[in-house]
């Protein structure tokens, strides 16, 4: 499976102080299709900036040279944002590359692009992006689309999980999984993600977690997996007028404090938190925002 780097023009590579908090999103972005049936990748930037994220997944993004510099949604979106940006394709579209997109404030020190496909079912993958954080930190960031298909999904998260690909030994940041999980109900595909990792789920009303359809979300088919020395924040789902247009899935936005050394808890220990993680109001809060260099 393929991957492409996108540099935009306008993008700042120098970070030299530790971060200690971060805000990342993941966001279905449907071809940038939205429920009135236009293709407006503009729409999905406007929506992206109220959020101001420093990470971002997207799924089902659509790249292929046209007339308009929107048709390659993938770099249209990056130099509009000011990101960093690396292309997962899953399969071609229209001549193009269709899949999973990265966008990082950060510097992207290398990525690479896992076909997580089953056989008569839609291509999937998984694209990960090793993130420079500055002051020598880094972290692994995973954006995955998992099927449709409940048998599908639990062969791609047992094969994800035999592969190591999330738990392997060259991991040595620490790690964010997140995307289009397709999923649910707690199944199998579940249950291996939170053997492993927390989810902003644990902290949150789940009955306020529905992503799709985003117009009446009934259902949490988006998800953020985490590091368990991570803190979290808080989580949005980010309902503004424009996100309920743009796209027929709604974002999902957590901030995370990142720990000193001396903090962690190592991967097996329970998270010290006081309390359940606030669900941030649905609404536009630029106080909230991580500020853009």
């Amino acid at each position: 499976m393929r991957r492409s780097s996108i540099r935009a023009s306008h993008s700042s590579t120098n970070h030299p102080l530790k971060i200690s908090h971060l805000r990342v999103a993941t966001y279905n972005v449907h071809k940038c299709r939205g429920l009135d049936g236009r293709v407006r990748p503009d729409r999905i930037v406007r929506v992206l900036r109220e959020i101001d994220a420093d990470i971002v997944a997207l799924q089902e993004v659509v790249s292929r040279e046209g007339r308009r510099k929107d048709h390659h949604q993938a770099r249209y979106i990056a130099e509009e944002l000011g990101l960093h940006a690396e292309l997962g394709e899953t399969r071609r579209y229209r001549g193009g590359a269709y899949g999973n997109l990265l966008l990082s404030r950060f510097p992207i020190r290398q990525a690479s692009n896992h076909d997580i496909s089953i056989p008569g079912r839609e291509r999937r993958g998984v694209l990960r992006a090793d993130i420079s954080l500055g002051d020598g930190a880094h972290l692994h960031l995973f954006n995955l689309h998992l099927g449709t298909a409940i048998y599908e999904r639990r062969i791609q998260a047992s094969e994800l999980f035999r592969r190591q690909l999330f738990t392997g030994s060259d991991l040595a940041g620490r790690r964010i999984i997140l995307g289009d999980f397709n999923e649910w109900t707690r199944g199998l595909a579940s249950r291996l993600f939170h053997a492993h990792f927390d989810s902003v789920r644990a902290y949150s009303d789940m009955g306020r977690g529905h992503t799709f359809p985003g117009f009446l979300p009934l259902l949490p088919l988006d998800g953020i997996y985490f590091d368990r020395d991570l803190r979290l924040d808080g989580v949005l789902i980010h309902r503004s007028r424009t996100a309920l247009v743009a796209s027929d899935h709604l974002p999902l936005v957590a901030e995370f404090r990142l720990p000193d050394a001396s903090e962690a808890t190592g991967p097996d220990q329970p998270l010290n938190l006081s309390g359940q993680i606030p669900m941030l109001p649905p609404a536009v809060h630029p106080e909230l925002g991580m500020g853009r260099w």
